[in-house]
């Protein structure tokens, strides 16, 4: 009978270089976070890209958990920022032609899908690329994204108060734009 080990534990020897304890990490949490990062990312290459540095961070000792929550949160914080980083270069225009791709290749759009696809097109579209990208990128995790300020602070790799004032601001300047 093999001995399960706990997501921290497997966490912990991987970090320490035991090689089997890494191939299982990965096996676990591989595949959720593939999907978790496709649902923000079209691009399968990028996504497969953004999954393997997530992991190689952990072997080459760059990632370092700090038992202070859950092995998936954790795993999904450091994927979600080099997502960030990867897309970062392709800018608005970019994520609204992921988006716009996702509804390309399913039957029925979902309705934030639905929205993203109206931004391109309208008048948001060009209110958005006005945003400087720090204001945009605070946007894009916190309403599109859905996370929290406190999440989006750690994606982003800003204090938590720096995100509530870049987010006032960008919806400042958006509303000035649509008036």
């Amino acid at each position: 009978m093999s001995e399960t080990r706990s997501d921290g534990e497997l966490l912990r020897a991987a970090a320490a270089g035991d090689r089997r304890a890494f191939e299982e990490l990965y096996r676990r949490f591989a595949p959720w976070l593939t999907a978790r990062l496709r649902g923000r990312c079209a691009d399968a290459g990028t996504v497969d890209d953004v999954v393997q540095e997530t992991f190689l961070a952990i072997w080459r000792g760059k990632a370092r958990y700090r038992e202070d929550g859950d092995v998936a949160g954790w795993l999904w914080r450091i994927g979600s920022r080099r997502l960030v980083d990867a897309l970062r270069g392709d800018g608005a225009r970019g994520r609204l032609r992921q988006a716009l791709a996702r509804l390309r290749h399913r039957d029925e759009a979902s309705a934030e899908e639905r929205v993203l696809a109206g931004v391109e097109h309208g008048d948001l579209a060009g209110a958005l690329v006005r945003l400087s990208p720090e204001l945009r990128a605070v946007l894009q995790a916190t309403v599109i994204d859905g996370l929290t300020t406190r999440e989006a602070a750690v994606v982003l790799g800003i204090p938590p108060g720096t995100v509530k004032t870049r987010a006032l601001r960008a919806r400042k300047q958006l509303r000035e734009a649509l008036a």
